[in-house]
């Protein structure tokens, strides 16, 4: 008797025993794979990135490498609140960095090594001593992308034309995936909430502007003594132009990305607003007063009413998808036009923005540098 008792105690263990071991069977996990138990807790995570290609990549993620999409630094850095993750991104995001509000707030960032990303070239050796644990990277670059994946890297493809061009659906579809990736650090939809409530506000005011009373802008994107590129149709200026109801000038110009222009066709075009990016040094002082090259600028209606802009600088340079999107589409807007928006305080917009989605205290003083960059923030271009 003793003897039965015991078998049946043994086979009732035995079964409790292996119950245990298919403890959340029924679920599934992000990316399809088995839900993780206490005893085997998932390590990685698939996704699909926005190249479109299903990558798996650690749950626990310490080192980031960034290659090719230069904002995604001040983009990360904001996320996470911190930029300690980050162990390598372009010289052309380091420059920009050492030149505003990005360098101040996260000083840390300027440790990141810049020797394994040129231009569009990756040195994996170098990369490979840093040890990341995924590497960001250009999604239209699918050469790159096999480079890294070849290399062991958990490549993540990251777009910016995806979209076409449109700098706040680019911002919420970048927070989207990083909220996927780091769930923990989650602000997808708080990003949305606000970006989309600034454009659609814009949209608004601007829906009732005639043909001729929307302003004419051209895009200056790079210029020196040599060389003048603008925004054509296929590019950021066009959809700046669009979310404002002005009217991009260039809009004629389909080449894709920025396009080669010259002097007679700012002449044909004879824009009312000029914007200047933080892709060249120039500053509206170079326009008014014709110190670069041999350009003469003072035909132009633009120069001669004194409607020069600088776009903002603030993590990052303005014109490209990033976390100050939302307060450079307000800037745009009251800078455009100044009596449909003269509500609008863009300092304290600003301070509400960053406070609000990322929980960012900025002074009056780091917003005001956001509104008056530097010449040095081109460098490395």
């Amino acid at each position: 008797m003793k003897c039965k008792k015991w078998f049946s105690f043994i086979l009732v263990s035995a079964l409790s025993l292996s119950l245990a071991g298919c403890g959340g069977g029924a679920g599934t996990a992000a990316g399809g794979s088995a839900a993780p138990t206490e005893s085997t807790p998932a390590d990685t995570i698939t996704i699909t990135d926005q190249a479109d290609n299903t990558v798996t990549v650690p749950v626990k993620i310490d080192r980031i490498a960034v290659c090719g999409i230069y904002p995604l630094p001040s983009v990360l850095s904001v996320f996470f609140h911190s930029a300690e993750k980050i162990v390598a991104m372009p010289k052309a995001s380091m420059t920009a960095a050492q030149n505003s509000l990005l360098g101040q707030m996260y000083p840390e960032i300027l440790n990141a090594q810049t020797d394994c990303v040129s231009g569009d070239q990756v040195n994996t050796e170098e990369l490979m001593k840093l040890k990341p644990d995924v590497v960001f990277y250009s999604s239209s670059d699918t050469a790159i992308g096999e480079q890294l994946r070849n290399a062991g890297f958990a490549a993540v493809g990251i777009s910016v034309n995806k979209w076409d061009y449109n700098c706040i659906e680019t911002l919420n579809q970048w927070i989207s995936l990083l909220s996927e990736m780091f769930p923990q650090d989650a602000k997808a939809d708080v990003v949305k909430q606000y970006s989309d409530d600034v454009y659609q506000m814009i949209q608004q005011r601007v829906s009732s502007l005639t043909d001729t009373q929307r302003a004419r802008i051209f895009v200056l994107f790079q210029y020196s003594d040599t060389t003048m590129l603008s925004s054509g149709k296929n590019f950021f200026g066009q959809w700046w132009c669009d979310a404002v109801g002005a009217v991009n000038v260039g809009e004629e110009l389909t080449t894709d990305n920025s396009v080669q222009v010259n002097m007679e066709q700012v002449y044909a075009w004879n824009p009312d607003v000029v914007l200047v990016t933080n892709f060249t040094s120039a500053q509206p002082e170079n326009l008014y007063h014709n110190t670069i090259g041999s350009y003469d600028w003072s035909g132009v209606a633009a120069i001669q009413n004194q409607r020069v802009y600088k776009m903002p600088l603030g993590l990052y340079r303005g014109y490209t998808p990033g976390v100050d999107t939302p307060v450079t589409l307000l800037w745009l807007a009251k800078t455009v036009y100044p009596d449909l928006f003269q509500d609008i305080d863009v300092t304290a917009k600003a301070k509400d923005y960053y406070k609000t989605v990322f929980g960012v205290d900025l002074t009056d003083e780091q917003v005001n540098s956001i509104f008056t960059p530097t010449s040095a923030a081109a460098g490395g271009i």
